[in-house]
């Protein structure tokens, strides 16, 4: 849960006689083992009228995995994995595996792995993979070879607002399957299970670099950068992986990753930026390597670095930005002003020839024609609330909008968005919110699926106190 959905109601970073409430926290939580828990709960919440939130990991910067006075669904404990050697679908002919709503990344990673196999899941290990991480999209180390998570989904296993369970595929309620395929999480209905894609693992290759700002050579980084941000084009359409960060500290790509291609074949890729920087005089540290499968280069690439530490805000930068000179200035000028002044994260992909079609997933159409998302973190300060405030306000006023202003009509991607984001029906859904709504709609008259920036969650305040009201 982001620190800033606790409302600093008790704050064990503050003395220990300081006041202690329940604020913005669940009330009460159902630790959910079976769908008849889970009917149970969303019957017993529509009889009694109370907020329902469902959470597995409970990671979610936009405040969805909590909610004030409300009964929580917890899915944790629906530990279950399934391989299926042979899946057979009018999409889809191939391995599969079937997930069940409590499975995090890093479980799903290690039960393929021991069976030859890769599946699409998160960066980090402890986020559930069936929840808002693939409901929302899900950008992945493999998303430039696979696609998003939401691509990988042949069907899903859910709890509707009636307390049916239903199945939701490309031939049973198709409006809910294409809904859940990046509508959202915690929206239209409680995910029991899914069923996944998953492929014959690889060797990968991995590079990282890191160049200190010293105070003298800040003009040397930024050229750099746009060189960095140009070469992007060709890293991705091989598949890669690209992870980088810019701060006040320097520069650094940590790591680049791509399946099946040899170290030196990764160099040549990064060889532009390398080059520049030998040019400009810069002092780095590069390194490449291979590992043998998937796994072994995912554990020895993945930082363990706590992002729950910062406050959050992102914006989808199009590939059109790095493909003119005049573009990429812009772009680095806008970049530069942020990563004076706080960190930013970039993660490059290319989803814009996943299969299946795009029209075929509910994921933000945006990130098809994005070259990296450009995630801004502010830190927080945990015995300080009002400067806590006053830095998630500084992204949203001040950091995104350099962005915003070179990305008109652009997007966001969902699970790393700016909660205060006052357009977030556009710029988290794109073109496909009217439908979305639609569904929502059908699947939960009764509106009792409701979490912050959720589509239909503008029908809906929060007054002080935590109560949900209608508009």
């Amino acid at each position: 849960m982001s620190y800033q959905f606790t409302n600093n109601s008790c704050n064990p970073f503050l003395d220990p006689n300081s006041p202690c409430t329940l604020g913005y926290h669940v009330a009460y939580t159902i630790n959910a083992t079976t769908v008849a828990d889970i009917q149970a709960a969303v019957q017993f919440v529509k009889r009694h009228n109370i907020r329902l939130v469902i959470r597995n990991s409970g990671h979610d910067y936009l405040g969805k995995s909590t909610g004030a006075h409300a009964l929580a669904i917890w899915t944790r404990h629906l530990k279950s994995l399934e391989l299926i050697r042979e899946y057979q679908d009018s999409e889809y002919l191939g391995p599969a595996i079937k997930v069940g709503a409590g499975i995090e990344g890093g479980e799903a990673y290690d039960f393929a792995n021991t069976h030859g196999l890769m599946v699409v899941a998160g960066n980090c290990p402890n986020v559930g993979i069936a929840g808002g991480y693939t409901q929302g999209g899900g950008i992945s180390i493999l998303s430039s070879k696979y696609g998003l998570a939401a691509d990988q989904v042949l069907s899903w296993e859910v709890v509707t607002s009636s307390g049916a369970l239903v199945t939701a595929s490309p031939t049973e309620n198709t409006d809910l399957f294409w809904a859940l395929r990046g509508g959202g999480g915690g929206t239209y209905g409680i995910v029991i299970s899914m069923t996944v894609k998953a492929y014959p693992d690889t060797f990968f290759s991995t590079a990282s670099l890191a160049v200190t700002n010293d105070g003298n050579n800040t003009d040397a980084i930024y050229s750099t950068m746009g060189t960095f941000f140009q070469s992007l084009p060709s890293l991705v359409d091989a598949g890669a992986w690209v992870v980088w960060v810019a701060a006040p500290f320097g520069f650094m790509i940590a790591p680049a990753m791509v399946a099946g291609l040899r170290p030196a074949e990764l160099d040549v890729l990064l060889k532009p930026t390398l080059n520049k920087m030998d040019q400009l005089g810069l002092q780095y540290q590069y390194s490449s390597a291979e590992y043998p499968n998937f796994l072994s280069s995912y554990s020895s690439m993945t930082s363990t670095w706590n992002v729950s530490d910062y406050n959050m805000g992102s914006r989808l930068i199009p590939r059109t930005l790095v493909e003119d000179d005049i573009s990429t200035k812009a772009l680095v000028g806008a970049i530069r002003y942020i990563t004076s002044q706080t960190l930013m994260s970039g993660v490059a992909f290319n989803v814009a020839n996943a299969v299946p079609s795009p029209h075929q997933v509910s994921a933000n159409p945006y990130l098809r024609k994005t070259i990296f998302n450009a995630a801004i973190g502010t830190p927080i300060n945990y015995s300080d609330w009002t400067a806590t405030k006053a830095m998630q306000d500084k992204i949203t006023y001040d950091l995104l909008p350099a962005l915003q202003s070179i990305t008109p009509n652009g997007g966001v991607y969902l699970n790393e968005a700016d909660f205060q984001a006052p357009d977030f029906q556009t710029t988290f859904y794109g073109d496909n919110y009217k439908t979305l709504l639609a569904i929502k709609q059908k699947y939960d008259p009764d509106d009792i699926f409701y979490a912050k920036t959720a589509v239909g969650s503008d029908h809906w305040e929060q007054r002080l106190d935590g109560r949900l009201c209608t508009t």
